[in-house]
């Protein structure tokens, strides 16, 4: 039988078989290579170790060059301006809840209350033995007594995790803390260390310094009537709250409060949460004046019988 020369079974055949050919020894030349670095990266994970023992290879050290740097405004303090808002369920509960039927069951399932984690460190609020029971009793009368449902102004912590955004406008001597919700607004000073209150506010008295690259706010002297989220939990007058905003990257900041009140818990806690930025085009406050909303609320206990002897 006469043999066929390579060249005319590579005609018969075609382009296939030389790429097939071409192939199987490129994958061949690829397992040798891959099995060459294999080899060379145990030789250097074993390295100067003398029982072969593998070692830990250390991480090359941060690039201060690469890594995020906290921004400062003109005057070297952090930047705290821009639009902030909370994202989660604290302003429902501060502690971990199921998802439950909300107050009006005719809006169905865009009317219940999301399950949330809670923001308390520890999970649980350490309340007095009595205050736990007007805890439970405020929750059950929700509606009737949460002030923000009338459109009170929610206080602080409150305000910080409400469903709204809120803006920092930031001086080297003040910050100026607008709130969506209702339009309350705060300022928090920055030069007026054990300055007191003249008299107590809604939104309390609020001193604020820099500890490092966080802003420290103490807040005192706020009403008794403002409660700490839409379960019922609440505070007395003694209540006393220090905030820490921490920038922590380009678009968040991290939130933390202690509350002390010795009037109402066993001791001091603390929540925290991040805080995000608002990025759309043209992020502004909108205006929420609620009071109109909050009419039925508040004063229909007036004039319902009133209107029920007009229907008559």
């Amino acid at each position: 039988m006469r043999r066929s020369h390579p060249s005319a079974l590579h005609h018969r055949l075609g382009p296939a078989s030389g790429a097939l050919g071409t192939k199987r020894r490129g994958v061949a030349l690829g397992w040798r290579f891959l099995g060459f670095i294999l080899a060379a990266l145990a030789t250097a994970v074993t390295a100067g170790c003398s029982d072969g023992t593998p070692e830990t290879v250390a991480e090359p050290a941060d690039d201060p060059t690469s890594a995020w740097q906290v921004p400062r405004t003109a005057h070297g303090d952090p930047d705290l301006n821009g639009i902030w808002q909370a994202l989660g369920t604290a302003h429902w509960e501060l502690e971990a809840h199921s998802a439950r039927q909300g107050p009006f069951p005719m809006f169905g399932a865009l009317g219940a209350i999301p399950a949330g984690l809670s923001v308390v460190e520890g999970g649980t609020i350490p309340y007095q033995d009595w205050a736990l029971r007007q805890r439970d009793e405020n929750r059950a009368n929700w509606l009737q007594r949460d002030p923000a449902v009338k459109c009170y102004m929610p206080g602080i912590p409150r305000a910080v995790y409400m469903p709204f955004p809120f803006q920092f406008v930031q001086t080297p001597d003040a910050i100026l803390a607008a709130y969506e919700f209702a339009s309350t607004s705060r300022i928090i000073h920055l030069n007026r260390p054990g300055a007191e209150a003249p008299l107590p506010a809604w939104m309390g008295h609020s001193l604020g310094h820099w500890d490092g690259d966080s802003l420290v706010v103490e807040v005192t002297d706020q009403v008794p009537d403002t409660w700490l989220d839409a379960a019922g939990n609440f505070h007395s007058e003694a209540l006393k709250v220090t905030e820490r905003y921490t920038r922590v990257g380009a678009d968040v900041m991290r939130y933390e409060a202690t509350l002390e009140d010795p009037e109402v818990f066993t001791r001091p806690w603390r929540i925290s949460m991040p805080l995000y930025r608002r990025l759309e085009d043209n992020a502004q406050l909108l205006e929420f004046k609620c009071v109109e909303f909050a009419e039925e609320a508040t004063y229909g206990h007036l004039y319902a019988p009133s209107n029920a002897t007009e229907a008559k």
